[in-house]
């Protein structure tokens, strides 16, 4: 076999030290995955061996080298991403999604789509008034639909923000808790919280939920409304049942935009019910102006091991 060799000059030394890591810790990811030969010498990159695996390395190396010069830095879960996308034989400029602003924190940080599948997902918010977010823990699933919903309310594009959850328990029994029923509830709604008070900021967050332009509330609060120009997040759907799925869709006012999530892999309703997550898809894939998003392990934005983990249960289920 013909060894194929291309090169890189990396003329910035801060940046040749982050592209490579500590110790060559992005090298050597790269080499453990693709199996090329990666030498380095006076900002020269050398990668020698199958033409289509060096193509391969080449841009991985200039997406790293892109979201270096873009964020100032390189977390090893960009690298395995870049190589888990090149496996996926995705044809699109790295690059690209790391322009895009979805919208800039109170703290002045800016959320941007991370993977493929996040910018196409953010994509498809913007684009369509009913967007399905289907996939797995750790893939930025409601935390980017708030981010998309806060930056529809600051252009004005809607009036209100609404934000619900069914009241399903994951296990553990909450009922036993003092308070009234807004207090019991309140922790099924915290990752809402935290996402709002993230991107808002806590004293702009609670102005507005003063005002009634931001709402919280269980999926039970939703019944017999109608929600104009509004935008309305239904999140952990998998634990809606079918009457409760098709109760959520027809809420939607004029005006309106709806994003639902879930992973159907953790569903918590009692058994003999069916989730209306796994449902919906059927009834409406045919439906003009309603995406659905199916994340998938690549899209992971969390800990490496979230990944790994997940695949484990993949497997270990497909096999039960």
């Amino acid at each position: 076999m013909d060894l194929y060799e291309d090169n890189i000059l990396i003329t910035n030394e801060e940046n040749l030290i982050k592209l490579l890591g500590i110790h060559d810790k992005n090298i050597k990811i790269i080499k453990n995955y693709l199996n090329v030969n990666i030498l380095t010498r006076n900002g020269m990159i050398k990668v020698t061996g199958e033409k289509s695996k060096v193509e391969a390395v080449v841009k991985i190396l200039k997406d790293m080298m892109n979201i270096i010069e873009t964020d100032g830095e390189l977390s090893d879960q960009k690298v395995v991403y870049l190589i888990e996308a090149n496996k996926s034989n995705y044809n699109i400029d790295y690059s690209e999604i790391l322009k895009e602003v979805i919208v800039t924190t109170a703290s002045g940080r800016v959320i941007k789509a991370k993977t493929i599948g996040q910018k196409r997902y953010v994509d498809m918010i913007n684009t369509r008034d009913i967007t399905f977010g289907i996939g797995p823990a750790g893939t930025g699933k409601t935390y980017l639909a708030v981010a998309a919903a806060v930056n529809a309310f600051r252009k004005r594009e809607v009036e209100r923000i609404v934000l619900t959850r069914p009241a399903i328990e994951a296990g553990e029994k909450l009922g036993f808790l003092p308070g009234d029923l807004q207090d019991k509830v309140d922790p099924y709604l915290r990752p809402l919280y935290d996402a709002l008070f993230d991107i808002m900021g806590a004293e702009n967050y609670l102005k507005n939920v003063e005002k009634q332009l931001i709402e919280v509330a269980p999926l039970a609060y939703m019944r017999g409304r109608t929600l104009d120009s509004s935008f309305i997040i239904l999140d952990e759907a998998q634990n809606t049942t079918n009457e409760q799925m098709k109760m959520f869709l027809t809420r939607l006012g004029y005006g309106s935009k709806a994003v639902i999530t879930g992973d159907v892999t953790q569903i918590d309703l009692p058994e003999g019910k069916k989730s209306g997550l796994k449902t919906v898809s059927r009834i409406l894939k045919n439906i003009e102006g309603i995406g659905f998003m199916y994340f998938n392990t690549t899209d992971v934005v969390r800990h490496k091991l979230v990944q790994d983990i997940i695949k484990a249960y993949e497997k270990y289920e497909g096999k039960k």
